[in-house]
């Protein structure tokens, strides 16, 4: 229903007996909300607006059957320019946090692509979505079959730099959690358009890519808010009863 105007005021609810100073407080809460939607918006069109980003290697990287239940094999190679399905799309890759340095997979980044798999097939009428690791593709593919993921693009970085060269991997092989972007140029060549990282700053360690995932933002609704809320790959009995 669309929130309607009394005395000037709009109202989202036909609740009668809610007070003027909880009213005026809303209304406070709704212009700020506002003035936040085009913020966004406004960050987006810069975005949009970047110019042509460097263009960067035809990394060679390792896949599975596309039936993640299907079995393991055969493994093959896959280069980056064959993640697009075809032209005038972008893509879009997750890091996920799992290989190397990171022998089990990341909490955080389990609980995003939780989120990712339930929309992957609005994403694909649009876009390219694929999920890289530094872990082996058979170890890949096992964890993503056991969280059900059966909508996502899983693919290994195998041998390849692509993770330390987006900067989702140190030296030592620690993972970040990363998402980019890539587009293709007019002759076909795979260009780097967008990267970002849950660090934004100094004093920003774990925001920059949460407007990608929605769990948080369900308890930013709250009176509780997210506090300092930590994913986890399993809950306790009491948690899952409660969300049955």
């Amino acid at each position: 229903m669309v929130p309607t105007t009394v005395d000037g005021t709009f109202r989202q609810t036909n609740l009668t007996n809610e007070s003027s100073e909880y009213l005026g407080k809303r209304e406070e809460l709704r212009l700020a909300e506002i003035e936040l939607m085009r913020q966004r918006e406004r960050v987006a069109e810069l975005r949009r607006h970047l110019p042509e980003g460097a263009p960067v290697q035809n990394y060679q990287l390792e896949e599975g059957p596309r039936d993640l239940n299907a079995g393991d094999a055969p493994l093959h190679a896959v280069r980056l320019s064959e993640l697009f399905t075809s032209p005038n799309r972008s893509l879009i890759i997750y890091h996920f946090m799992y290989g190397k340095k990171q022998s089990k997979a990341c909490p955080m980044c389990t609980a995003w692509l939780d989120g990712a798999n339930g929309v992957a097939h609005h994403l694909a009428q649009n876009l390219d979505f694929a999920v890289v690791a530094a872990a082996d593709i058979a170890t890949l593919r096992a964890y993503g079959r056991a969280r059900g993921w059966d909508k996502l693009r899983l693919v290994s970085a195998g041998n390849s730099t692509f993770k330390y060269d987006l900067g989702s991997e140190d030296p030592e092989g620690h993972q970040d959690s990363t998402i980019s972007v890539f587009t293709r140029d007019a002759k076909g060549d795979v260009r780097h358009f967008y990267t970002a990282h849950p660090r934004m700053a100094t004093d920003i360690s774990e925001r920059g890519i949460d407007l990608l995932a929605p769990v948080w933002h369900f308890m930013d609704l709250t009176p509780e808010g997210r506090g300092n809320w930590y994913a986890s790959l399993a809950y306790g009995t009491k948690v899952q009863a409660a969300s049955t």
